[in-house]
């Protein structure tokens, strides 16, 4: 069966962006998908930000990003990139870390006016990590996410038909990669 891990930039638990996850992991399982995650919010702060490779957690972490076949970073937008806890946890990542992997990055940001920060800001790091097939990948404005007063959220139909279209674009080059890795 497949790997995907999902790296989740996101410091807040319970943001709009989780739902977004949430339906990607749903899609990711339909497509006979193994899915597991990383909450780099989750991780502790001071391993982070000492860069403590040798941490259980760190360990845990990046065992998870190695055994899998294709790896969705998830963040929000702030200043115009992705979250500095991301990015923190991206230097821990070892060298080549990414290699051979399939990537979908999906931001979240309040407005469309951020969306080259997929490009501009993420990219980049991916592929010194030894990423070479990155998709084009998800955009989502607040606006594709909405808080229903019962607590859940309503996703557009335009980011869900979005969303299921990256998600069959990661399912079919994990599947071709893996076919010819053998």
């Amino acid at each position: 069966m497949a790997k995907v891990t999902i790296i989740n930039g996101t410091p807040t638990p319970g943001s709009r962006l989780t739902a977004i996850i949430a339906l990607a992991e749903e899609l990711l399982v339909k497509e006979g998908f193994e899915v597991k995650h990383v909450n780099v919010g989750e991780l502790p702060p001071g391993d982070l930000i000492h860069t403590k490779f040798e941490s259980e957690h760190i360990v845990k972490a990046n065992g998870l990003v190695a055994e899998a076949d294709a790896i969705i970073v998830a963040s929000p937008v702030y200043k115009a990139s992705y979250t500095g806890v991301l990015k923190t946890f991206l230097d821990l990542i070892p060298e080549r870390g990414l290699t051979g992997k399939v990537i979908l990055p999906m931001f979240m940001g309040g407005t469309i006016a951020h969306l080259l920060a997929i490009d501009y800001s993420l990219k980049p790091v991916l592929s010194v990590l030894g990423a070479r097939h990155i998709l084009a990948g998800v955009y989502a404005a607040d606006a594709n996410v909405s808080r229903t007063e019962q607590g859940g959220f309503t996703i557009s139909d335009e980011l869900i038909s979005r969303l299921e279209d990256n998600i069959k674009e990661l399912a079919m080059e994990t599947r071709r990669r893996i076919k010819y890795q053998d």
